[in-house]
């Protein structure tokens, strides 16, 4: 990763993050107490696994609209499947297989038939939704077993259990991003695709397994969120893409692809997190945090784009080598 980027945008939304988790802990009661913070990182756990691949995708210049109805999905999923008997240990790799194969949905579309990823994954976010109704329809299920819930919401050493396979995933994704040739695959295909595919990178295969990845990390999310709450129903992570989408872009990935460092998402879902749980400790409703939430995905969107054109216009016009005189003939 460049160290320029360390020094901009991303440094900028670091040190954003800490100043709102110190703010918070000094400002709102029971924010800087053990017991939230468990419930933090809970609460930051389905965003950031779904930001993790989220930001690859991104960057290449597609999105993932779809991915809280994979989680919905793969939820339901192994409600059916719990409340028909099966083992949890046979459950869990089940959906995230299945998120696999719903991630392979969209990258079908997107690499074979060349169709938007906006559109299809807002369609496939109707479709899995809706699936997910029709597998499991209002009702929850709920009784799972004590030892999965309770290592899930449970901490060791007032660690929660949780935080280390996140961390684990995240300095994997990170490393894959910067520090190896798919990465800069990811990259130099957003930057240009034309140009990609004269490198030699493989374009479409690279979508499309990015778009497998993210619907496996989400049928993850899907059965961890299960065992959090101790219940499947269809409707788990209802509206979380915005939260995700938001810290995707406030981490400073461009929506237009080909820019884009772990770093600044990790403090961009770390940010997120902070202002939701310091606004519910302050009594604040879920519409106002939807407010909250939009407004940062429009400044993460439109801020950075100011501050790159400020930038141009300070530089001032670029001057080319001169043309060399006409001649007469």
């Amino acid at each position: 990763m460049p160290a320029r980027r360390l020094l901009g945008w991303d440094a900028a939304i670091i040190v954003v993050a800490l100043l709102a988790v110190a703010l918070s802990s000094a400002l709102v009661d029971g924010f800087g107490t053990t017991r939230n913070a468990g419930y933090l990182v809970l609460d930051l756990l389905p965003i950031a696994l779904l930001a993790l691949p989220m930001t690859f995708v991104v960057i290449t210049g597609e999105i993932d609209l779809s991915v809280a109805s994979t989680l919905g999905l793969t939820s339901a999923v192994l409600g059916a499947l719990w409340d028909a008997g099966l083992p949890i240990e046979t459950i869990m790799p089940l959906c995230v297989l299945l998120g696999a194969l719903l991630g392979a949905v969209n990258g079908l579309f997107v690499t074979v038939f060349k169709l938007p990823s906006l559109a299809v994954t807002i369609g496939t976010m109707a479709l899995f939704r809706g699936l997910a109704f029709v597998v499991l329809g209002d009702s929850a299920v709920a009784d799972y077993p004590a030892s999965f819930t309770g290592w899930v919401t449970g901490s060791s050493g007032g660690v929660p259990n949780v935080l280390l396979p996140l961390v684990l995933l995240a300095v994997a994704f990170t490393v894959v991003l910067h520090a190896t040739p798919v990465g800069r695959a990811v990259h130099a295909a957003g930057a240009g695709q034309e140009a990609a595919r004269f490198s030699g990178i493989r374009v479409d295969r690279l979508k499309f397994w990015l778009y497998v990845t993210s619907g496996a990390v989400a049928g993850l999310a899907g059965v961890l969120w299960t065992l959090r709450y101790s219940s499947a129903r269809a409707d788990n992570g209802a509206g979380l893409e915005l939260a995700v989408v938001a810290a995707v872009l406030l981490g400073g990935v461009s929506i237009f692809g080909g820019r884009g460092a772990m770093p600044g998402v990790l403090a961009g879902v770390l940010l997120l997190g902070t202002l939701q749980s310091a606004l519910r400790l302050s009594d604040v409703t879920n519409e106002a945090l939807n407010i909250v939430t939009g407004a940062l995905l429009v400044v993460s969107v439109l801020l950075p784009n100011l501050l790159r054109a400020a930038t141009r216009r300070r530089a001032g016009p670029t001057t080319g080598r001169p043309s060399a005189p006409a001649t007469t003939p």
